[in-house]
């Protein structure tokens, strides 16, 4: 009998650690049964699963038994225009970017070849410093030689404060490089572009305003492609027309100031420094030192202009004989700038494109995207210039026309 139950408590026993933490936790000296066993183990924990809604994806009552459409209130219509951003307790209203506003991420090869080439050479661009919505469109093209970019000159510091503009601002920036025209000079040879966009930050600091430094990049650009056009969007060097000569006379082929609104609202726009007329001598200015030569200047929208004052403006720079406008959509970049008092509607500018045809503009790119150096209105500038050469590009103008429609 006694070898009977020692076999059986040997079989049966629990294993040597969990005995040891029986007999630690037990408070008596009692010797535990032979016959228990261990606790049993956790079962595992389940995910929970969740019941996904997907009402949003099926028709409308509306939809379903076929009555038409109500119209929204105006109380809809402004949730659906409005949105409130901000932690708790904080939160403002913004105004959603229409539709038409948005464009893609820019992630391709061109871009990022250009960027490379740009940040190798120590050089700058406006589609970087102020921001454009068009940076994937111009440095994305489907190869190489639609690729364009706006490069901009002697630094990414200006001198000047305009409320609309993101490029930063110092009362004395670096020093000019030296080396800057030739490496400009050597980016744009390398790309192979056959029409190019200067533009610089203002450089009130410097006698001249960087004029000098604008004429000798044009000029080495032109030693080493002379068959490129070049386009200078030119600062207005405090009103100096000497230096506006200058650059006209050397060797570009569209000289371009942008007077950037209506006269009215210029003094709470742009730098007081930068005034309407101003921006008018500069461009006849530009005009007279070289008779023949393209000037174009750029209008935005959107900053609270109203119709007459556009009418005005338009008809003053007719009076200077400006042969190119282009209006875009003003965009916010930052909160410290000032706001956009209105989303201009695609319909609305194509509403002034013809009423500025109509004037008696050479051409006009005009919508919510364009801005200033836009690649379409490059390409019928372009063509234009050519054919005043004995070029030909395009079997007729309208074509031209056709080609660069915004």
């Amino acid at each position: 009998m006694a070898t009977t139950v020692t076999r059986f408590r040997c079989l049966n026993a629990p294993s040597l650690r969990n005995a040891s933490r029986s007999l630690i936790s037990s408070s008596t000296t009692s010797r535990s049964l032979a016959t228990e066993t261990s606790p049993p183990a956790e079962t595992p924990r389940r995910r929970p699963t969740y019941f996904k809604d997907k009402l949003n994806s099926v028709p409308s009552f509306s939809e379903f038994v076929g009555l038409p459409e109500q119209s929204l209130t105006p109380e809809d219509a402004l949730e659906l225009r409005t949105a409130m951003v901000g932690p708790p307790g904080k939160k403002k209203q913004i105004t959603r970017l229409p539709t038409w506003l948005k464009t893609p991420i820019p992630d391709n090869s061109n871009y990022k070849k250009i960027k490379k080439d740009l940040r190798g050479l120590n050089l700058h661009t406006v589609c970087e410093e102020a921001r454009c919505p068009n940076i994937s469109d111009c440095w994305g093209g489907s190869d190489k030689a639609a690729a364009t970019a706006t490069i901009m000159l002697m630094g990414d510091t200006c001198t000047r404060g305009c409320r609309f503009c993101s490029v930063k601002t110092l009362k004395t920036p670096q020093p000019l490089d030296p080396h800057e025209p030739e490496h400009t000079a050597e980016a744009l040879s390398r790309w192979g572009l056959g029409y190019v966009v200067l533009t610089s930050v203002d450089r009130d600091d410097l006698v001249d305003g960087g004029a000098r430094h604008f004429t000798e990049t044009i000029m080495k650009i032109k030693q080493k492609k002379p068959d490129m056009l070049v386009e200078a969007l030119t600062s207005d060097y405090a009103g100096n027309l000497d230096m506006v000569a200058m650059v006209a006379n050397s060797g570009l082929d569209v000289y371009a100031h942008n007077v950037e609104t209506v006269e009215e609202l210029t003094p709470m726009v742009r730098d007081r420094r930068a005034t309407f007329r101003q921006s008018l001598d500069v461009l006849a200015a530009a005009k007279q030192a070289k008779p023949g030569l393209i000037t174009k200047t750029s209008i935005m929208l959107g900053l609270g202009e109203t119709e007459e004052q556009l009418w005005a403006a338009l008809k003053e720079l007719r009076k200077v004989d400006v042969d190119v406008v282009t209006f875009g959509q003003y965009m916010r970049p930052t909160k410290r700038h000032m706001k956009v008092e209105e989303y201009v509607h695609p319909d609305t500018f194509e509403l002034w494109r013809q009423r500025a045809l109509d004037l008696g503009f050479l051409y006009c790119a005009s919508g919510p995207l364009v801005r200033s150096s836009y690649k379409a209105g490059e390409a019928f500038i372009e063509n234009v210039l050519k054919k005043r050469r004995g070029v030909t590009v395009l079997s007729d103008e309208a074509t031209g026309m056709q080609k660069a429609v915004v």
